[in-house]
This record gives structure tokens, sequence and C-alpha cells, in this order.
């Protein structure tokens, strides 16, 4: 009977991804492969996993996720003077949180909706708990299953893989609604929504038993930051603690010891796997699969792979003559352009990842981070750049952090210096709760675009703080849940457990 469920769970599984010309990306549909020839090889467990991945990409990159939940909400964003039409009023509710208008803002039959960027996709967790159930499904076959085409070695780097996807679209899940059902078998009976920090606890102690059977890195450049490694996992357990941090009423200090311990393992014991590229190389950097990335969602124009128009940071930041239009669709309050990069402080970002007009208000703004635009001239496409989950900067930032926070300033200041050198910026030399505002300040600075700003306002809780944030949100809202999104009522659907996030109803 188990083997019977298990197969019907495998033929509903969704694994279409296009090629990138590689085996790992060559997804066969798995209706197309029948009980007797599943997973007789190698190759059948890659794609398997491959179809992990691609329902990763389908959550995230079909739709408006990582501008709208990570870069532009709370954020001091303002519209330009190309988007005087209505159907861009979503930039202003962004910034002001007000996810309510939006969502009554989406209907085809409505003037000015807001269709295109579609963003009830966010509000539905049908594909992350995809990559949860497939996930369990590999972790549950490699345990149970014969499979003499694998060594050992081969079935903990697989089970590994898995339990880093399973962690990321629970991770993923905890950021956008909070407490969320949690399965680790292929059981699908309906749960109720389980504490965030147990889930949270829960993964990380997964990845804690895991991550090491990753390679710190590929000897096949095409999946270098594409399939999970070592650096992901620990930049992801990194991440997973930090929310904790932010969050617990217990005791932050061992988290923020586990969290710098981690940092110091990712930084230390690579190998040379992982290093930070100079800022010369940016279009490299943000092309993708390259050292300076750990975890990265893949496209490439060469073979027909390209995200959502509205599902890239850079179609917000570009005009003419990196896209046709002639105006950035949004530009940033100038006196936070000034305070992430002073007129009259060298840093090498602000050369390379902006023009001369950085501090502009009249849709001459761009961010430069991502132009790598490879497609004919006139097309209105965004840059051929994969889209960043974790890269290797981001981590030593975290690292910084915790230190910090265990009031370790001197090592604090040595590894968030790490960043400031690549960049030929002055030093820090702040103390104390500066120095921790410094951090998260260059975090700011580093990752702008990359989708972490408002995540890491909520984590610091610095969303309530007007210094850090022109649109503050109230303590009350924030306790009551409006740093969440709203969950599809379809999550109610056959589950009497279920309750959706009340703030947003």
């Amino acid at each position: 009977m188990k083997k019977v469920f298990l197969y019907t769970l495998l033929l509903g599984a969704t694994l279409g991804l296009s090629s990138c010309g590689k085996d790992f990306l060559n997804i066969t549909q798995i209706d197309k492969l029948t009980g007797n020839n599943y997973w007789t090889n190698k190759g059948d467990v890659e794609q398997y996993m491959g179809g992990i991945y691609a329902t990763f990409r389908k959550a995230t990159m079909d739709n408006i996720f990582f501008p709208a939940s990570g870069d532009m909400r709370c954020a001091p964003i303002n519209r330009s003077s190309a988007t005087t039409g209505a159907g861009r009023d979503y930039i202003s509710y962004l910034r002001q949180n007000n996810i309510n208008a939006i969502m009554a803002r989406t209907s085809v039959d409505l003037d000015y909706n807001f269709s295109f960027f579609n963003f009830p996709e966010i509000t539905k967790w049908n594909n992350f708990y995809k990559m949860v159930q497939n996930a369990n499904i590999v972790i549950y076959q490699i345990d149970n299953m014969e499979m003499p085409f694998l060594s050992e070695d081969q079935k903990m780097i697989y089970k590994a893989e898995a339990v880093f996807l399973r962690s990321l679209a629970y991770f993923f899940m905890v950021r956008i609604y909070g407490d969320i059902p949690y399965y680790t078998t292929v059981n699908t009976d309906p749960l109720p929504r389980t504490n965030m920090i147990t889930v949270l606890k829960n993964i990380s102690a997964d990845l804690d038993a895991s991550y090491q059977h990753l390679p710190w890195t590929y000897d096949d450049p095409s999946i270098i930051a594409v399939k999970a490694m070592r650096g992901s996992a620990l930049a992801l357990n990194m991440h997973i603690n930090m929310w904790i941090a932010g969050f617990t009423n217990e005791d932050k200090a061992p988290l923020y010891e586990k969290v710098a311990e981690m940092g110091r393992e990712l930084m230390e014991d690579n190998g040379g796997a992982y290093e930070l590229l100079s800022l010369t190389r940016t279009r490299e950097i943000f092309k993708g699969r390259t050292k300076e990335g750990l975890f990265e969602i893949v496209q490439n124009f060469n073979y027909g792979e390209s995200f959502s128009l509205a599902a890239s940071y850079s179609d917000y930041v570009l005009h003419a003559p990196n896209k046709i239009t002639q105006k950035s669709y949004i530009f940033y309050d100038p006196k936070f352009m000034e305070k992430m990069y002073p007129a009259a402080g060298q840093d090498l970002r602000k050369t390379y990842w902006f023009d001369e007009d950085i501090y502009a208000t009249n849709g001459d703004f761009q961010c430069l981070k991502f132009a790598n635009v490879f497609m004919e001239e006139g097309e209105d496409n965004n840059p051929d750049d994969n889209q960043m989950i974790f890269r290797y900067a981001d981590p030593i930032l975290l690292r910084a952090e915790a230190l910090a926070e265990l009031q370790r300033d001197a090592e604090a200041r040595a590894v968030v210096n790490v960043i400031r050198n690549r960049a030929e910026a002055g030093v820090i030399t702040d103390s104390g709760a500066d120095l921790k505002d410094a951090i998260w300040w260059e975090r700011v600075r580093e990752l702008l675009g990359e989708g972490n700003f408002y995540y890491d306002l909520v984590r610091t809780k610095k969303v309530i703080n007007s210094e850090f944030t022109s649109a503050p949100m109230s303590v009350g809202a924030f306790n009551a849940g409006g740093w969440t999104w709203p969950i599809d009522k379809s999550a109610l659907t056959n589950n009497p457990f279920m309750r959706l996030n009340n703030y947003w109803n």
C-alpha cells in the first residue's frame, strides 16, 4: 500500500523546467515514467530533484514575489513621472503596507487592475508545499527503497539536498505567513498551523544534521550556486537562526553564537570555494554561477528561459538604454540614498551599481547592479541575470551582526569591514548600538534589490522605527500580524483546522 500511495503522489508532482543545456535542468515530466522504470538510475533521481528546484522557481519568479515581499514593502520608494496612471498605485500601497488595497485591485474586470503582477499568487502557498511534499518523497524513498545505482555517499548527498529544499520552502513560508502547517512525512492529512518558532527550530536541526553531506562546490560550472551546496545550507541556517532570534522570548545568545560559528565555518573552511569578486566584475556576479553565488534561481535567454517581467527588481529601477522605458518606475527618498551612499564618501558600489543620477527624483534614477541585457535592442525585457537568493556577502554580514549582538565588537568590525574593504569604502569603527546600526545599514547598502530589505526590517523590529523606514508600521499592527501577507482562502479547503491571518481579513 505504501508503494501505491507514494507512486500516486509522484504522478501528481509538477516537474517542468527549461533545459539550461545541462542534464541537471533537463527535466522529464514525471507522468512519462511508469512504476516499472521510475528511479532506476541516477539520472531519474536528478530529474526528480530538478523538479523541486523548478517548483521553487515557479513559486517566486512567475509573479512580483521578490520586489513586492522583499524590496518595496515599507521601503522609502516613490513613484516616478513614468507612473502617473493608477495602474502603478501598487508602488504607493507597498510603501504604506496596504496589502488589502492591492488585493482589492487584482480583478481583471477592474480598470487599472494589478493582474499583470500576479499579487494573489503570493498569498497561495501551494507551490511551496509541493516543494515540501516532493522533498519528503525523496527522503522517504532514499530511506526505504533499494537503490543499487547509488553509493551510500550519493544517497546522503541527495537526502541533504532534499532537506535543504524542504527547509528553504518552510523558511520562505514563515517569512511570508508566520505560523504554517508543518509536514515532515509524505502524510497529507490536514494539519493546523504550527508556531513558526517551532518550525524554524526543527528545520535548523535538520540542516545541522545534513549540511556536511553537501559539497562546498561543484566541478561542473553550470550548476555552481544553482544546485544546493554546503554554503547554501549554512547561509539558510544562519538566516533561520537570526529570524528565531528576532522573535523568540528565550535567551538569544546561543542563537547568535551558532550564527557566528556557522559564519566562521563558511568563510574560513570553504577551501577556496567562495570569494568576494572585484566589483569591476559586477556583471559576472549577477549573471550568476560565480564563486560569490551561494544559491540562485537561474535564467538564460539563450535557452528560452526568462522570468516574468514583473518578477525582477531591475524592471522597476532601469530605463533606456538599459530598458525600453525612458524613466525608471521608482526612485528612493534622497535622504535614504544619502544615508546609504554619502555624496562625499568613496564606495565602489556607488561607482559600479549607480550612475550620476543616484539621488535623482525625476525618474532618471537607476540601480545598475542587474544590467546584463542580451536581448535585441528595443525589446522590453529585463536583464539576463539570475535571481540571487544567497550571495556570499549576505552571510558575512549576518556573522558580523551576530558578533555585534554578542558584544564582540572588535570581531564584528573585522568581519563587516571585509565587505567595506571590497568596496574600497572607509572602515567601520563604531561600537555598541551604533555598530549594530552600522551593520544593518551595510546590509541595506550591499544587498539592495536582492529581496532582503523588508525581511531585515521585520526580524530586527526596525520596521516600527522611523529611523530605518520612512513608512514605519505601528507596534499594534506588527503584533497583530501586519508584517505577514494574507493567506488565500483556498487554504481552508478540506482543512477544518486551518485559520487565516486575521490582520488581513
